[in-house]
């Protein structure tokens, strides 16, 4: 019996924590343990913005998107504010802006990062009618697409996978918003019509015939040419995320409005977990083990917003095998509501020596 397909998750995905020492210096940030290929950074104690940057897309200035706002690269703070320079072997540096380093290095300001591992430099991919360049990790189920739109209703990308079970795409070009699909490999998806917006608050759109998109074993298909996802000449950006066992878990569940709230099993202990109620407004909840160490995990950051972090309502138990809601707070546990979640771990429930993981 397999009862991991990765004994070390923290080889492919990371979180470090830091605090500004100076406004306008550049730095440099260890502690990911291997070279990211996607980061996502953000100041936990001002409104900053919820900042992007790949290996596909590349580093340097303008390279950031915001998971916070629909402008098209480049339209954060960056070229004021400071920019993410270089993947490092062990993290990251930062350079400053025009006018300081604040998005990195705010004197006495608190930031997170979180770090995922794809395939490090970007090959193509002909896979699918329109040409990709892909950097795929196919033992953690993560790969970085970057494409260029045809207009053509039917045309297909290649994604370095095998059946993804979320993709997340963006315009680079224009002020657009991301659209996150998980049909016919997620439960909460009903059908290819499906999409829901990370930079809102909004509910599942359960069939946009303008922008349906259907996700196959190698390639993702563009039923209807949207401009959203394939505008000609447009440049996207796609990140693509399958379940590996005992690393990354994207499922749904329904709330119960109680303190004792729904368990969620994943098969591992959880770094890193975000949640969206799917039928009705609110935000999206990223919650993990290195800001909140023991449990509750309740410092929520908001991924549709650039507000610094809250401990209010949200209390989940981080568990050996899953997760837990603690709170009654509509966000993550209201009575028959439907959530969707996305988790990756700090360690498998039973490593592949058949060793269980302690809870905490």
């Amino acid at each position: 019996m397999a009862f991991t397909s990765v004994d070390d998750p923290l080889q492919y995905f990371n979180t470090i924590l830091w605090t500004g020492a100076g406004d306008s210096s550049a730095r440099s940030f260890t502690g990911v343990g291997f070279q990211p290929d996607w980061v996502w950074y953000k100041c936990r104690t001002d409104a900053y913005n919820h900042n992007f940057v790949d290996s596909v897309r590349g580093t340097g200035l303008n390279s950031e998107l915001c998971s916070n706002k629909t402008s098209a690269e480049g339209g954060g703070d960056s070229s004021t504010h400071g920019y993410l320079s270089s993947f490092d072997a062990d993290g990251f540096s930062s350079a400053n802006g025009s006018s300081n380093n604040l998005e990195f290095n705010q004197n006495g300001e608190t930031f997170v990062a979180w770090n995922w591992k794809a395939g490090g430099s970007a090959s193509s991919n002909s896979n699918g009618s329109i040409t990709s360049s892909v950097s795929a990790n196919t033992t953690a189920g993560f790969s970085i697409v970057s494409y260029t739109g045809n207009g053509t209703d039917g045309a297909t990308v290649g994604h370095g996978l095998t059946s993804p079970k979320l993709v997340l795409i963006k315009d680079r070009d224009n002020a657009t918003p991301w659209l996150m699909y998980g049909y016919p490999n997620h439960p909460a998806f009903p059908n290819d019509g499906s999409l829901i917006k990370l930079n809102e608050t909004s509910a599942m759109v359960t069939d946009d015939s303008s922008t349906e998109l259907s996700i196959g074993s190698s390639t993702v298909t563009f039923v209807d040419a949207g401009s959203a996802i394939n505008a000609n000449s447009t440049q996207f950006i796609m990140y693509c995320f399958q379940e590996k066992k005992g690393f990354s878990k994207f499922g749904s569940y329904t709330g119960n409005d109680n303190a004792d709230g729904t368990f969620i099993y994943t098969g591992f202990a959880p770094a890193w977990v975000m949640i969206k109620r799917t039928n009705s407004v609110n935000d999206w909840i990223i919650l993990d083990r290195k800001r909140n160490p023991i449990n509750p995990s309740n410092e929520r950051l908001l991924a549709n917003t650039n507000g610094a972090a809250s401990t209010a309502n949200t209390m989940v138990d981080f568990l050996s095998n899953g997760f837990k809601p603690r709170s009654t707070y509509g966000g993550i546990n209201g009575a028959s509501d439907n959530f969707i979640y996305m988790a990756f771990a700090e360690s498998p429930f039973v490593n592949s020596s058949g060793i269980p993981n302690n809870a905490r």
